[in-house]
């Protein structure tokens, strides 16, 4: 059996841990030692260190045949160095990962204006968030094409399911903007995402790919929103115009809510099938409701 190193102990790595022990052997690396019993108990090795502490991370190398990579950058800075000291550890040995899949952002793509936008669009990142991942994508390409790794980017919108809605800006009354100005974008159920992970680790392809991991339809942001406070009876945001919104809103929320985009998953749903049981935010909806 071939072994997985899962980096990024967080919720759709959890999702994804069913569906791989029965093909890998698992080493999750974790950086809270209370966490190892929950690894452990859904059969991965937890394995202690840090991705901000290089010298913690000399243990990964050699370790497996394939990565996961799902942790997110560091906050500030417009590279990613948890990906950059990851990178250097694993090329310190003979032996490097086979195949690595990622979990990048569509944040990478920038500002659109509501166009379409497939793998092929040029990434154009306008917040130093979508800039880290950038750095990120860019450092695994060139990992990849010295070491002949196979590469899989999966660019994720805003991830949902019924424990991680945003409940808190609906409670809040943070407003959102005037449907005739709204921002569009797709999203990913946590539990989809989690199916593309480990269907890309089993297909075994080579060379480098990248995938608009999201669902089926772009909504408008306040539309989604509005279902949201509809379906679970809470009152709908207020909608005031563009500018306003902008004023009253933080820069970093304002940073999701400026940018319009829609994704096409038309390479994910012909290569990676079957993964999406949640095609549009209504189908959870439709089972909150109940």
């Amino acid at each position: 059996m071939r072994t997985l190193l899962i980096l990024g102990s967080g919720d759709v790595a959890l999702r994804a841990l069913p569906l791989l022990t029965p093909h890998w052997r698992v080493i999750a690396l974790i950086r809270r030692p209370e966490a190892a019993a929950t690894w452990r108990a859904l059969g991965a090795r937890p394995l202690l260190a840090d991705l901000d502490d290089k010298n913690s991370l000399s243990r990964i190398a050699g370790l497996a045949d394939a990565m996961l990579y799902t942790a997110p950058p560091p906050e500030q800075g417009r590279i990613d160095p948890r990906m950059r000291k990851v990178l250097s550890q694993l090329a310190k040995t003979g032996s490097l990962p086979q195949q690595i899949v990622y979990i990048s952002t569509s944040g990478v793509y920038g500002n659109a204006d509501g166009k379409w936008l497939s793998e092929t669009a040029p990434l154009r990142p306008t917040s130093p968030r979508a800039q880290r991942r950038v750095d990120a994508e860019r450092c695994l390409r060139a990992f990849a094409v010295a070491h002949g790794t196979a590469l899989t980017i999966l660019r994720a919108p805003g991830i949902y399911a019924a424990e991680r809605l945003p409940l808190a800006r609906l409670q809040n009354g943070t407003p959102l903007i005037n449907a005739s100005e709204d921002s569009i974008s797709n999203h990913i159920h946590a539990s989809d995402l989690a199916r593309l992970c480990a269907a890309a680790l089993q297909r075994r392809r080579s060379g480098i790919r990248a995938y608009n991991a999201c669902d089926s339809q772009p909504l408008p942001v306040g539309e989604w929103y509005d279902q949201l406070a509809d379906t679970l009876g809470l009152p709908r945001a207020p909608r005031l115009p563009r500018a306003q919104v902008q004023q009253q809103v933080s820069p970093g929320l304002w940073s999701f809510m400026a940018e319009s985009r829609r994704l096409s998953n038309a390479r994910l749903l012909r290569e990676l099938p079957g993964c999406l049981h949640y095609p549009t935010v209504g189908h959870l909806l439709r089972t909150l409701g109940r």
